[in-house]
């Protein structure tokens, strides 16, 4: 997910902790450097989905024209900031390149230089190549038989394709496919991390197992809440100033949940 401002907005906790198995309704909590343990309940996810909603509202996430720009935006965000990520796209725009056919002809170094602005541009550039190359082989260069394909298969054949990881397949999937997978980043795990709901070293399958099956094939939710956790990450939930006493979420850290 882009590390963009108000779309999408998440590090390592001043003070760290280990939890039991997140599927408790009450878990014990190690408190390292405090030497105690006490019992925590955990309010549901859908309570945390509710005040950060009420309090933020739709966040109108991912943005882009067609799903191919959406595609476009989850590989080019990688490793940089949405700003950066619009200005590459709006020279892409420019001569006409924001399709598959379009990246498909043109010359991968002037591609490059296009993409200069989002950083790591050859290694972009090649990727947008690859991926295309993948959608012409796999679904003769349609997305919209790449979209039928069953979430789980087309999920496995993303992660097959060079420069296409976890959070960028589940992207494409949610963000420009409305398939029902949901995003795991940086800014989830560390405010997943300081509410008690994963350890500091938890996997990304198992966070994105954690939300999905509290909402079972809900599009619209995951969607949502990805967005709100990027907003939350970004603005309050942050590596080292964190600011919890402004954020949505700061009363469930007072009440220790």
């Amino acid at each position: 997910m882009p590390k963009s401002p108000e779309k999408a907005c998440f590090a390592t906790q001043r003070i760290p902790f280990t939890t039991e198995k997140i599927d408790s309704p009450v878990r014990l909590i190690s408190i390292r450097g405090v030497g105690r343990t006490q019992p925590e309940s955990q309010p549901p996810l859908d309570e945390y989905y509710n005040s950060l909603f009420t309090a933020l509202g739709p966040q109108h996430w991912w943005p882009g024209d067609t799903p191919f720009e959406v595609i476009v935006g989850t590989i080019l965000t990688q490793n940089t900031s949405w700003t950066n990520v619009e200005l590459a796209l709006a020279n892409l725009r420019g001569e006409g390149l924001l399709t598959i056919e379009g990246l498909e002809r043109v010359n991968q170094q002037h591609l490059a230089k296009l993409l200069r602005p989002a950083g790591y541009f050859r290694q972009k550039a090649r990727k947008l190549k690859v991926f295309v190359k993948f959608v012409r082989a796999e679904y003769a260069g349609s997305l919209r038989r790449m979209f039928a394909t069953p979430t789980l298969a087309l999920r496995e054949k993303l992660l097959g394709v060079w420069g296409i990881g976890p959070e960028t397949a589940d992207s494409i999937l949610l963000y420009a496919g409305q398939q029902p997978v949901f995003v795991v980043d940086a800014y989830t795990k560390r405010m997943f991390a300081r509410h008690g709901w994963i350890g500091e070293k938890a996997k990304y399958e198992d966070v994105r197992w954690m939300v999905e099956r509290q909402f079972p094939g809900d599009v619209q939710r995951f969607n949502e809440l990805h967005a709100l956790i990027v907003h939350t990450g970004k603005n309050w939930c942050r590596p080292h100033d964190e600011r919890c006493g402004e954020c949505p979420l700061g009363r469930y850290l007072e009440e220790g949940r």
